[in-house]
């Protein structure tokens, strides 16, 4: 599968200030894939070491003397270890921390060797060992579910892909086109972006075995939280990671979660959650200039799940259903959120620690609420997720109205592709050209 993520590992490796790198993200996202498959393209050799399924490579790294630990890791391999020749692949590495702090000693002592290590839940295993990241010594790259434009590439429609990449305002766009792209968009939102979902889909595995990998995909997770999390702890991941679908494109109430357990406890499971990749947190801004986090709120938050597909498969939802109502309707909207919300949060730097924010009043008589808040340069934008071709904005128009030196809004719908009043109207299919387009029109 092609992937964003693969030009990067590739700028990586040519980089004269490169630092061993953590590949980060969910599990099941496609990350030991992309590295392998990388490091069998630009190497001489791959050696591949993951921690759970061979523990024996931990005791490799009793010490931390880098020259040590590539001996040993080459005899139990039994494979050649050539600084500038070979990729040293650490997976699964939330299994052995020290191979996690032994990164800061590859930089410093052996920097021309190229070493990538990945992990999924990683901060859960890091928290439980009182574990420190090597800042400043280490890169991070983090990996999500596959966008939609991915999903069009792996899928055959390279060619719509690629006229999505070059569409402009004022463009033409056939009624075939717009029809076909709206199929496709249906059918994503079905299975989502998880590649082993999307892999028997391509093999012309049928539904109700697609929404049984998907069902295992979520018991996946939480078989992974019993692993790495004590068992107080468990219940409130369970809890918190179990709800999550019911609760995108609404206001984050722990009450709503158990009112039995303690928000202090369902709270720092969000945290954890979210820091582990599982979930997103949405945070509310005032929204008056940048950085938008100077106003942030950590007691107004929204959420999103990790993936689309798996969220309709959690919220029940039948297949033929999404297939044939208009998917800004299905589950009052929030499936169109995640969507929107994902596709946002993909496309930013995938270096960094990508955040969105939302925008709410909450006065008697005159609530208002836009659903996200980006930024672009020294612009803030609000994004709202509109049902259905009309819609009046009231929200986006209040909040543009109070702060003239933000926008434009951006609305995603199913709308034609305009700018109209300051609003550019993104059909929900060039989602990922956000930013291309808001350019044009700034």
């Amino acid at each position: 599968m092609i992937r964003k993520t693969d030009k990067l590992l590739l700028h990586w490796k040519g980089k004269a200030t490169r630092r061993p790198l953590l590949v980060r993200g969910a599990r099941q996202v496609g990350k030991s894939y992309s590295i392998s498959s990388f490091g069998k393209k630009h190497y001489e050799n791959i050696v591949e070491v993951n921690f759970e399924e061979k523990p024996e490579y931990i005791d490799c790294f009793d010490n931390y003397d880098v020259k040590e630990i590539v001996k040993k890791i080459s005899i139990l391999s039994n494979s050649a270890i050539i600084p500038g020749k070979t990729l040293l692949f650490l997976d699964e590495i939330q299994d052995c921390p020290r191979a996690i702090a032994a990164l800061r000693y590859f930089h410093e002592k052996l920097p021309e060797l190229h070493v990538i290590g990945a992990g999924s839940l990683m901060e859960f295993a890091l928290n439980s060992e009182g574990f420190r990241m090597p800042v400043g010594r280490v890169e991070s790259l983090f990996m999500r579910p596959l966008t939609f434009e991915e999903f069009l590439e792996v899928s055959g429609n390279h060619k719509f892909k690629e006229w999505i990449e070059e569409l402009e305002l004022g463009d033409a766009m056939p009624d075939a086109f717009k029809n076909k792209l709206e199929t496709l968009l249906k059918t994503y939102l079905v299975l989502g972006g998880m590649p082993e979902v999307l892999k028997a889909y391509l093999k012309g595995v049928d539904m109700e075995e697609l929404k049984n990998l998907q069902s295992g995909l979520v018991q996946t997770y939480k078989a992974d939280f019993a692993k790495y999390a004590s068992t107080s702890k468990h219940k409130y991941l369970s809890e918190v990671f179990s709800s999550a679908p019911g609760m995108v494109g609404s206001r984050y109430k722990y009450s709503n979660v158990n009112p039995h357990y303690q928000s202090r406890d369902l709270k720092n499971a969000l945290s954890l959650l979210a820091d582990a990749r599982c979930l997103s947190i949405i945070r509310h801004s005032g929204g008056n200039g940048i950085p938008l986090e100077a106003e942030a709120n950590n007691k107004k938050i929204k959420i999103l799940y990790l993936d689309v597909g798996l969220m309709q498969r959690a919220l029940g939802l039948d297949a033929n259903i999404m297939m044939k109502e208009d998917v800004l309707a299905v589950n009052s909207g929030s499936v169109a959120e995640q969507f929107t919300g994902q596709e946002l949060l993909a496309a930013g730097e995938s270096y960094e620690e990508n955040k969105l924010f939302f925008w709410a009043r909450d006065k008697k008589g005159s609530n208002a609420e836009v659903d996200y808040l980006i930024s672009m340069g020294n612009k803030v934008l609000p994004v709202e997720v509109k049902a259905g071709k009309t819609g009046t904005l009231k929200s986006m128009r209040l909040f543009l109205n109070e702060r003239p030196e933000s926008g434009p809004g951006i609305r995603f719908s199913m709308h034609e592709f305009s700018f109209h009043q300051g609003i550019l109207s993104i059909p929900l299919y060039l989602a990922g050209q956000y930013k291309r387009l808001v350019e044009s029109v700034i």
